[in-house]
């Protein structure tokens, strides 16, 4: 199956959304992620997409200021342990870093073991917890970053 990384685009809520759903206890609701792919001025998302148009995934990041927030990192079940991951989050940060960001956060559950080692090696590193962040089930969440200085070009 052949597939591509391109900017998202309003109408692809719908993907998103199904994506949202297979991924997460919680997912989006359908407004949420509209507003988010309208909020152009802050945001920015890109979308997996196969030949047929199909979404298989998605990443997403607020820009405020100099900083970068990941919203979301979401792959169908079918789609991970393939590299995809990597390839939204690496194709993010560098639009994220082009766009002035000098430094991205993140939330990872304590628990997301293959999340956790792609983050440690494109350089995020520890900074603190947030208890009982995530609900469905309750868990708490390591709060990430990673300097544009410190990440790790040479691993791509």
């Amino acid at each position: 199956m052949s597939m591509r990384v391109r900017e998202a685009q309003r109408k692809d809520w719908e993907g998103i959304c199904q994506v949202e759903q297979e991924a997460f206890s919680q997912p989006w609701t359908k407004d949420a992620v509209i507003r988010e792919l309208m909020n152009i001025d802050l945001t920015m998302y890109y979308v997996l997409e196969d030949e047929q148009g199909v979404i298989w995934g998605y990443a997403g990041l607020w820009h405020v200021l100099d900083e970068g927030q990941i919203t979301n990192i979401a792959l169908r079940k079918a789609c991970r342990d393939r590299g995809y991951g990597e390839l939204l989050l690496r194709l993010l940060m560098e639009a994220a870093w082009k766009r002035g960001c000098s430094v991205i956060f993140l939330e990872v559950r304590f628990s997301n073991l293959p999340a956790l080692h792609l983050y440690r090696k494109l350089g995020y590193t520890v900074v603190s917890v947030r208890k009982q962040y995530y609900t469905q089930p309750t868990e708490d969440a390591y709060v990430m970053s990673c300097e544009q200085k410190k990440y790790h070009w040479a691993d791509k």
